[in-house]
């Protein structure tokens, strides 16, 4: 059953705002989230992309520590190929000890970019090869564990440290991460949004099967990344939904830009792109509040799930919000 709601903001760019709104408009968002009972907020790591403005997500993680008070922060994720784990380990103590217990780390090992971008980030080809022994490490930086001998990180610690520490979670969108995660008794979080669900039951199904209890969590742990918007009505909903479907739809074509207006997205669309805008509106999570929240407690006990993190993208974003809201107020309801 679907117990937990939490968000994944993806700082998308919009036709008519500026990239500094859109991060604004991130920090407003999670005081907001907060405001409605949602458990995390999470923000994304991408590079040189039209389309995500969103670079930075320990920078953000820090605004946001101190606009809010009881909401988890996290980021989903930071692409650790690109950086030092030590680096990454003093960037999140830090931001432990501006917001004690509520944040989490997640990880990945896609660039978050193309790959050239990747390479100015750190010019190892090789990089991501070295992901399953990064995370070891920065997961012994995290919660000041002592390195066997002969390791390099032996008697260097991760400063500032305090009484609580990140709690560290392996993001991934195939059967690799939730293998790394099952071995090494980690959170798993699947990126649901990318595949559109596709290889999601097998890989939580083989990070359950596998899992390995260890002293930070002694039960698997899921959660799946998905994307959804929700209105008053259903027209509404398919309505504002022009937006990202025109996005997706260029993305195919290799196009990557900022998500226009509801009333021009279909515009200059031929049949073949009509009926992939129809078939997106039937099998995505788009609707009223009802109809969006069923899908989601069905797609919860299908995967044998308790929290789904949500990613909304809409070209207003009071649009965003009221999506966010509804949902929230359905939630609520079906819970009580």
């Amino acid at each position: 059953m679907l117990t937990q709601l939490s968000i994944l903001d993806q700082s998308a760019s919009v036709m008519g705002s500026s990239h500094a709104e859109v991060i604004q408009q991130a920090i407003e968002l999670a005081v907001f989230a907060e405001d409605l009972g949602y458990h995390r907020f999470w923000v994304s790591e991408h590079h040189s992309h039209p389309s995500i403005v969103g670079t930075a997500p320990e920078i953000l993680m820090a605004a946001l520590s101190q606009k809010t008070q009881r909401i988890r922060l996290g980021s989903a994720g930071v692409m650790l190929p690109h950086y030092s784990s030590l680096k990454v380990a003093e960037q999140f103590r830090v931001l432990e000890s501006l917001a004690p217990g509520r944040i989490d780390l997640g990880v990945g090992r896609a660039p978050g970019s193309d790959m050239r971008t990747a390479q100015l980030l750190n010019p190892n080809p090789q990089a991501s090869a070295y992901f399953a022994q990064q995370v070891q490490e920065l997961d012994m930086w995290l919660r000041d564990q002592t390195f066997p001998p002969g390791h390099p990180g032996r008697g260097v610690q991760a400063f500032p440290l305090g009484d609580t520490y990140p709690e560290l979670w392996v993001l991934g969108s195939s059967d690799y991460g939730a293998q790394l995660a099952a071995h090494l008794g980690l959170p798993y979080v699947f990126a649901h949004f990318i595949t559109d669900g596709v290889g999601a039951k097998e890989a939580i199904e083989l990070y359950q099967q596998r899992f390995q209890p260890s002293d930070r969590l002694k039960e698997p742990q899921v959660i799946v990344c998905l994307w959804a918007l929700a209105a008053e009505t259903e027209e509404e909903a398919f309505y504002y939904f022009r937006s990202r479907a025109r996005w997706k739809i260029d993305r195919q074509r290799g196009i990557l830009g900022s998500m226009m207006p509801p009333d021009q997205a279909l515009v200059g669309l031929n049949q073949q792109d009509l009926q992939t805008f129809e078939r997106m509106c039937r099998q995505g999570f788009v609707g009223d509040a009802s109809t969006v929240m069923n899908k989601l407690d069905d797609l919860a006990n299908d995967l044998g799930i308790e929290e789904v993190a949500i990613i909304t993208w809409a070209q207003d974003f009071q649009v965003r919000k009221n999506s966010y809201k509804v949902l929230a107020n359905q939630h609520q309801t079906l819970m009580a």
